[in-house]
């Protein structure tokens, strides 16, 4: 497979020495056009790689944050053709950002894998991050996807012991996503040393680049994985950072764009702030 935008970021952040900021925003949240215009304002707050999130009616590895998100989308009106027009969108603006598509299975399945594969290559994604496609499933999409030119990026947990991690690695590109802790998004908050050495772990195992998300909400915290990851994911707290900017009527305010991209640009400062192990 030929560099995508990922290899690209993630080997120039290397060489400065620092981690990447990785953030994940539901598409649609809380209406279509509030969500482009936080998509357009996350890189120059400080987002060295975007996560996009598909929404889906049983998002089920996802925490309250991320399901309300989701719910909030889809009552918007959202869908996958207005998910790829977002990224074509966004593109127009900003070639070098890598863009990855997260969510489930079923959203793709029903548009169909080719069609999405074509589709989303040409909208400007650069990888998918499909949690309900185990590596068993490989032929299903990743596959295809890693054909297409996509990456396909793989978690890996703490219960992923090193009989386990060969399976899990085996076709991921891009980057290993490891959730720092077990159980749903933004449930609990990471320990970094236990992280540390997982990551230290999983780099036995793999050249990729890791990055470190599930339960990241301060720069304190970024700071800390970022010592000893080479990226640090953050979703809930900004999906929550939306919810919380919303008027009584529950649609976007003045403050909605604002209340993403500051918060942003702190766990930006934290994770330039970090000293690489």
């Amino acid at each position: 497979m030929t560099q995508t935008r990922i290899d690209q970021r993630f080997a120039a952040l290397k060489r400065e020495g620092r981690a990447a900021l990785v953030t994940f925003t539901m598409a649609g949240d809380p209406d279509p056009k509030t969500s482009l215009e936080i998509l357009k304002a996350l890189p120059k707050a400080g987002a060295d790689v975007i996560e996009l999130g598909m929404p889906f009616t049983d998002p089920m590895a996802d925490g309250p944050a991320i399901q309300a998100g989701g719910l909030r989308a889809l009552n918007a009106g959202q869908t996958m053709i207005k998910t790829l027009g977002m990224i074509r969108a966004f593109r127009k603006g900003d070639a070098a950002t890598p863009i990855v598509l997260m969510g489930y299975y079923n959203p793709i399945y029903i548009y169909g894998v080719t069609k999405f594969l074509a589709d989303a290559k040409s909208a400007g994604v650069d990888g998918l991050i499909v949690v309900d496609l185990p590596p068993e499933e490989d032929e299903e999409l990743c596959l295809p996807a890693l054909k297409a030119g996509l990456s396909f990026i793989r978690l890996a947990t703490p219960t992923t012991d090193d009989k386990r991690l060969p399976a899990v690695l085996a076709n991921t590109s891009g980057f290993v996503y490891y959730v720092s802790i077990t159980g749903i998004t933004g449930s609990a908050a990471p320990d970094a040393d236990k992280v540390h050495a997982a990551v230290t772990r999983i780099k036995r195992h793999t050249k990729l680049p890791v990055a470190v998300g599930f339960g990241v909400r301060t720069a304190k915290q970024a700071r800390a994985i970022a010592q000893g990851a080479e990226g640090v994911v953050v979703g809930s707290a900004l999906v929550n950072a939306v919810k919380d900017s919303l008027g009584r009527n529950g649609k976007a305010t003045a403050r909605t764009v604002k209340a993403v991209t500051g918060l942003v640009a702190e766990l930006a400062k934290g994770v330039r702030g970090a000293k690489q192990k």
